[in-house]
C-alpha cells in the first residue's frame, strides 16, 4: 500500500480546510453559506463513499472505519440542520448559545481528527510491520 500517497491526500485536505477557514473568517454570511453548501456536498460524497466501502468491506477493520466515517457524516448532517435553523433565529442569547455550541463542536471535531490521525499512523505502522514479517516468513520458507 502507498501510505505516503494517502497521507499526501490527507495533508491536501487539511490545507484546503485551513485555507477555507481562514478565508471564511473575513467573508460575508452569504459567502460563508456558499462554502458550507460546498462542504456539505463534499461530506455527502464522503458518506456515499463510506457506505459503499462498508457494504463492500469483507473484513472487520474496514467495516469499523467505514462505519466511523458514516457516523461522522451523520454528525455533519446534524450540524447542517443547525445551520439551516440558524436563519430563523431571532433571539440574540439563543444565537450566542448556538455559536458557543458550534465552536465546541468544531473543537471536538478537530480533537477527533487528531485522534483519527494518531490511529491511522498506528494502523499504517502495524500494516508495514505485518508486511515485513510476512516477507521475512516467505524468505525463510524459501530457504
Amino acid at each position: 500500500m502507498d501510505f505516503s500517497a494517502q497521507l499526501d491526500a490527507l495533508q491536501a485536505d487539511v490545507d484546503k480546510a485551513k485555507a477555507a477557514v481562514r478565508a471564511a473568517a473575513t467573508e460575508s454570511r452569504d459567502q460563508i453559506r456558499k462554502r458550507i453548501d460546498q462542504a456539505q456536498v463534499d461530506v455527502d460524497l464522503a458518506v456515499k463513499n463510506a457506505q459503499q466501502q462498508a457494504d463492500a468491506a469483507a473484513d472487520t477493520a474496514r467495516s469499523k472505519w467505514a462505519q466511523m466515517k458514516a457516523d461522522a457524516a451523520a454528525k455533519m448532517d446534524d450540524m447542517k440542520a443547525r445551520i439551516d435553523r440558524r436563519g430563523a433565529q431571532l433571539d440574540a442569547d439563543f444565537a450566542a448559545s448556538d455559536a458557543a455550541w458550534a465552536e465546541d463542536a468544531a473543537s471536538a471535531a478537530i480533537d477527533y481528527a487528531e485522534w483519527a490521525v494518531d490511529n491511522a499512523r498506528l494502523a499504517m505502522l502495524d500494516a508495514i510491520d505485518a508486511r515485513a514479517y510476512a516477507d521475512d516468513r516467505a524468505k525463510a520458507a524459501d530457504r
